[in-house]
């Protein structure tokens, strides 16, 4: 079983170095659908002035890339935090910002979908 479920490290070197890699994680999915967020307002923009159907959607949506800007933002600081207690706080942060995006995004799914009926 322990082959398959390596233990935990317990040393604070490992244990910056698993937090670094989650803020590395986060900061690259949070710009990469900062970009996805404007990408789509976009596309609502040019069905909106096509169909003349109006959507809030992509209000929803700048809200979202902006989440996604601050959790990229937090992350990157995280990173750059030398008190490892301070990058653990800063990198929760990050998590909790970016969870918060993507609910927003599944409810701004849920508009366009609807919207689209």
């Amino acid at each position: 079983m322990s082959a398959v479920f390596p233990p935990r490290p317990s040393s604070p070197a490992a244990d910056r170095a698993l937090e670094a890699d989650l803020c590395i994680h986060i900061f690259t999915a949070s710009a990469a659908l900062v970009g996805v967020c404007l990408t789509v307002i976009g596309l609502i923009r040019i069905v909106v002035t096509t169909t003349k159907v109006g959507t809030i959607a992509d209000e929803l949506l700048a809200g979202d890339a902006t989440l996604f800007m601050v959790s990229c933002v937090l992350s990157y600081w995280a990173l750059r935090a030398r008190s490892a207690r301070r990058m653990h706080r800063i990198e929760q942060a990050a998590d909790a910002i970016f969870l918060v995006g993507l609910l927003l995004m599944t409810v701004a799914c849920a508009v366009i979908t609807f919207a689209m009926l």
